[in-house]
């Protein structure tokens, strides 16, 4: 354990997560609470935007700033299932063999599935099983995972040739999806200056004498002890006692309910949705609601709390209609109309 870290109370180790965190990820302030909501929730995330918007920059922040065992599996079409889980191994010495497991990548407490869309179907299977049941089945043994584990995938929405999209049923495990947009020009321009002080920081350390050196950061400063598991497994309790009174509860039902029964809310919606989402959607509301409550410093969960996460939890559970694609509606537009039409308590 990191001593200096596991007095803190758990909502400050968080806070202070937050701060490092966006001292790495300039102008992407929900995207790093989203990346928290789903630890905190003990979810796993699907973050989806356009390259270069600091996906998996994002990801490798978390894990940077935390004690825990970080993989990054990049998908690509040739990928095997053992590439992913590991495999049995032919071990002999001394005159006698055996198999023995060698995990795979998959086996860390946080895990990088870059661009999952470009691996087969196979591939992704034996991912989500180990993100579903938490463990994986190799030769008829079951591996479990570590108590801390949290898949995050990131997915590129433009070349879609030679991908393969996740089926509706697979996506729905994922506990929020996550969409990157880009920084404002204010927030860009300090991204120039991070990185270009990042590059300055390593030219220094590989020599010293090289120029530009002295523009880099007071040499022999210590990083920050990361922040302990500890602290997350004590925040999760936390968030386990947030209060939810029964009229919150029913709110939660309702959004939902309203994706399946659209034509009783809105001619629009009725147009728009196919197919509603499931139960799960449901719980995600409830443990993303009570977390995002947990970060604003509240015992309980108000309605703000869930309109802050509803289009999180539901942008990749809607099952939309041929009309609603052919006219351009997004899942986003769809959510804001429920919203808009379910009354809140």
């Amino acid at each position: 354990m990191s001593g200096a870290m596991t007095d803190i109370p758990p909502r400050e180790a968080v806070q202070a997560l937050r701060a490092r965190m966006a001292l790495s990820i300039v102008g992407q302030a929900e995207v790093i609470e989203r990346l928290l909501i789903g630890l905190l929730a003990n979810g796993n995330l699907l973050v989806e935007g356009l390259p270069g918007l600091a996906k998996t920059r994002a990801i490798k922040a978390l894990a940077k700033n935390m004690e825990c065992d970080f993989s990054r599996i990049q998908f690509t079409p040739d990928l095997l299932p053992s590439d992913v889980t590991g495999t049995e191994v032919y071990h002999q010495a001394s005159g006698a063999g055996e198999f023995r497991f060698e995990p795979g990548p998959i086996f860390a407490n946080i895990v990088l599935a870059d661009e999952i869309n470009r691996a087969p179907p196979k591939v992704q299977a034996a991912l989500l099983e180990a993100m579903e049941e938490r463990q994986v089945t190799v030769a008829g043994r079951t591996h479990a995972m570590p108590p801390l584990f949290m898949v995050m995938a990131t997915q590129n929405p433009i070349e879609q040739e030679g991908t393969y999209p996740l089926p509706e049923a697979q996506m729905d495990r994922f506990l929020m999806h996550v969409r990157v947009d880009y920084p404002p020009v204010e927030d860009e321009v300090a991204v120039i200056e991070m990185v270009r002080a990042e590059e300055v920081a390593a030219l220094t350390a590989a020599s010293p004498s090289a120029p530009g050196a002295s523009l880099a950061a007071t040499p022999g400063a210590a990083p920050p002890p990361p922040i302990p598991q500890d602290a997350v497994f004590a925040a999760r309790a936390e968030i386990g006692a947030i209060h939810v009174a029964p009229a919150m509860a029913r709110y939660m039902a309702d959004l939902v309910q309203a994706t399946r029964r659209p034509d009783a809310f809105s001619a629009d919606l009725a147009r728009w949705i196919e197919v509603g989402a499931s139960p799960r959607a449901s719980l995600a509301l409830d443990r993303c609601g009570r977390t995002h409550a947990w970060l604003a410093g509240r015992d309980y969960v108000d309605p703000e709390d869930l309109r802050a996460v509803v289009p999180d939890v539901l942008r990749h559970r809607l099952g939309l209609s041929y009309e609603a694609q052919g006219e351009g509606v997004a899942p986003d537009q769809v959510t804001a109309e429920i919203l808009a039409r379910v009354a809140a308590p």
